[in-house]
């Protein structure tokens, strides 16, 4: 069993949250296909705390976590787009924090979202704007992501904002006196060994869908790739009678 999982960025009420593809990922750790003493919700939960654009397979999700809870410890870190600790908190019944240190194998790992050491997001609104109606576009543009993920990758501005939340994690990280550090935020899953071991969970935006298990103080990087039936296109009759 592991001793935690850890998923972030999934953007509840934004078009291209993955939901289905969670729900699946959710129903495995109900059933014990994914054994996990707990269940870290590492921010951005939501994509704003405006309800009316949760879709259905949102609100399942919302579902599945509220059932969960009565299975496994839950636990909430806020993320830039969640709101109000307390309204999350009394909205599913879950522990939310801002930070959490997660003792597994005789280490101390730390886990935040990552945004406070976004200072481009205070810093210049507006380009954060529209960095996420671009990058929104693209997710819509191409279902495979490719587009999406490359364009991060290849901006500068992306990249030194990502490295910036690694360099403060790992910072606070010491500060805490922790072996490890794990975040969300940037939507690029990332395990980088070198220096203090620092992991990403990614996202649950674009595919492939990523996240992290924790065992025994072991920290992996991992992808959920199982296809949901709801997104194979249906078989022309015609076709399928050849």
């Amino acid at each position: 069993m592991h001793d935690a999982i850890v998923i972030s960025d999934i953007h509840l009420g934004s078009a291209n949250s993955q939901a289905k593809r969670l729900v699946r990922f959710l129903e495995k750790i109900r059933d014990g296909e994914l054994p996990t003493a707990r269940l870290i919700l590492n921010g951005d939960v939501f994509d704003s705390i405006d309800f009316r654009r949760l879709k259905k397979n949102h609100w399942r999700v919302l579902s599945m976590l509220r059932k969960l809870s009565d299975q496994i410890e839950i636990i909430w870190i806020c993320g830039n787009h969640d709101g109000s600790a307390e309204l999350v908190s009394h909205l599913l019944g879950v522990t939310v924090r801002d930070e959490y240190i997660l003792e597994s194998g005789g280490e101390r790992i730390l886990i935040l979202h990552g945004h406070p050491f976004d200072d481009f997001i205070d810093a210049h609104p507006i380009l954060t704007w529209v960095g996420d109606l671009i990058y929104g576009f693209l997710l819509w543009l191409d279902s495979t992501h490719t587009l999406a993920r490359h364009a991060k990758k290849g901006s500068k501005t992306f990249l030194r904002c990502a490295e910036k939340i690694k360099q403060g994690a790992r910072e606070l990280a010491r500060k805490r006196k922790c072996t490890a550090v794990c975040c969300g935020h940037t939507h690029h899953d990332d395990a980088d060994y070198s220096d203090l071991p620092y992991f990403n969970s990614g996202c649950w935006t674009e595919l492939p869908t990523t996240y992290l298990t924790i065992t025994n103080g072991v920290v992996r990087l991992e992808r959920f790739d199982e296809m949901v039936l709801e997104d194979v296109p249906a078989l022309d009759p015609a076709v399928a009678v050849s």
